[in-house]
């Protein structure tokens, strides 16, 4: 047994077309190098999702796994090369669940020096205690899997992914630039339709066209007040020159001709609309409810959810374990660190693009999804009786995906939650769970 343990979690090596693109190559080769020259007694423990088998479409069986050898030669023979110096280990996650499936897998990984344990959970001993490994798509009701082992149970998830995620990779290639293979970074998987608005307005749409909507959007708000003061005008309540007659708006000229050309689009629009508001609202739930009957999207299904699930998962592990001093998991993507007294909950996260959406400076355009990188690892080991955790973020380049345009309109992202870089526990300490389990701040 090691006496160190290093965890990363959600690569999402793998998938059809574009999808196979694995962004952090470069810094998951170098990651494994470093281990592999440190040495030493550890074990690095990849805790499910290493891989996108959900994401091939056209490719059954084991041979989803050959494809992404083929894809990626330099991270398996990396995974070879530190194989030989310290213990690699994998546990499946939902998205290669096909790992759970095939006994064939475990041969074939060995291959590379990386042991494959086709289970939902294990444990590993730190000093007196015990850590809880899982990737965690158990407490997660879309992505549960019903019948451990059996490649043909497969959860709500698994649909959602071949339907959505397996079209955007055969499509990648027509988008201007290659912003659609980012739509496995949309969490969660709710957020889809904003998020393909979102580029269609920023990328896909003709520029002239947009040049034309920008303006008529930005003075939508402004077109507003100004009926309002019309009425109020005409109503006696402000006068005329507040307005409609505003000397200041002469003032402009030129400018304050496509200024109330402006307005006046948007005034008959605002009509338009106010008139077709009813009809267009029943033709929209009809059109919604046709599109459910053929499947093209789906009713009443959730994929996003908050930790809650995870940390009352962990709450009845350390109860009903007691020497259990650290629960990891992944699945959600956001890493996190919960201490609940001398017990931890650790959230491995992604090695994922994360995409955050963010308002613009203008509340009519579309909001703008952030890109982001935060390539999480975490060590664990025992230190005079205690357990330390440690927590790093691999350095990487900002991802520069957003266009000049978004750049200027988009507001800038709240920073990630900090996570402490080093935290200690006394493993016979005690388990001090808030009342009420939310998630973690």
């Amino acid at each position: 047994m090691a006496r160190e343990y290093v965890f990363v979690s959600d690569l999402h090596i793998g998938g059809d077309d574009q999808l196979t693109v694995f962004d952090f190559e470069t810094e998951f080769v170098e990651f494994l190098d470093d281990l592999r020259a440190r040495g030493g007694d550890v074990e690095l423990i990849i805790n499910g999702d290493a891989f996108g088998f959900w994401e091939y479409a056209h490719v059954s069986g084991t041979a989803k796994l050959e494809r992404v050898i083929d894809d990626h030669p330099a991270v398996f023979e990396a995974l070879r090369s530190t194989g030989e110096v310290i213990d690699v280990t994998l546990i499946p996650g939902n998205h290669d669940y096909d790992l759970a499936c095939y006994p064939s897998y475990v041969d074939r990984l060995a291959a590379y020096n990386v042991t494959l344990e086709p289970v939902v959970s294990i444990t590993r001993r730190v000093g007196d205690a015990r850590i809880w490994i899982e990737h965690g798509q158990q407490h997660d009701a879309n992505n549960r899997l019903p019948d451990w082992g059996n490649p043909e149970a497969l959860p709500v998830g698994y649909f959602v992914v071949q339907r959505i995620v397996d079209a955007a990779g055969q499509y990648s290639g027509r988008s201007r630039g290659d912003w659609l293979r980012d739509i496995q970074s949309v969490a969660p998987m709710e957020e889809v339709s904003r998020w393909l608005l979102s580029n269609y307005f920023y990328r896909e749409m003709r520029p002239l066209f947009r040049a034309i909507l920008v303006p008529l959007l930005l003075f939508f708000n402004l077109t507003l007040l100004y009926l309002v003061g019309t009425v109020l005008e005409v109503a006696g309540i402000i006068p005329s020159w507040f307005f409609t007659d505003n000397p200041v708006v002469r003032a402009l000229g030129i400018g304050s001709v496509v200024l109330e050309l402006v307005v006046a689009i948007n005034t008959v629009a605002i009509v338009v609309l106010s008139l077709l508001a009813i009809p267009l609202w029943l033709f929209g739930r009809d059109l919604r409810h046709t599109l459910e009957r053929f499947g093209v999207v789906l009713s009443g299904i959730h994929v996003g959810q908050g930790d809650e699930p995870f940390l009352t998962a962990a709450r009845e592990v350390f109860e009903t374990h007691p020497d259990v001093a650290v629960f990891v998991y992944g699945h959600t993507h956001r890493a996190s660190l919960t201490r609940w007294g001398d017990r931890l909950v650790v959230n491995t996260g992604t090695w994922l693009k994360k995409l955050e959406r963010v308002e613009t400076h203008f509340s009519r355009l579309p909001g703008v999804y952030y890109p982001s990188y935060r390539l999480n690892t975490v060590r664990i080991f025992a230190e005079d009786g205690q357990v330390v955790v440690e927590y790093e973020e691999v350095q990487t380049a900002d991802p520069g995906d957003l266009s000049r345009f978004e750049r200027l309109v988009a507001r800038r992202p709240p920073p990630p939650e900090p996570i402490p870089k080093r935290t200690v526990i006394d493993p016979d300490g005690p388990l001090e769970v808030p009342e009420e389990v939310t998630e973690p701040e």
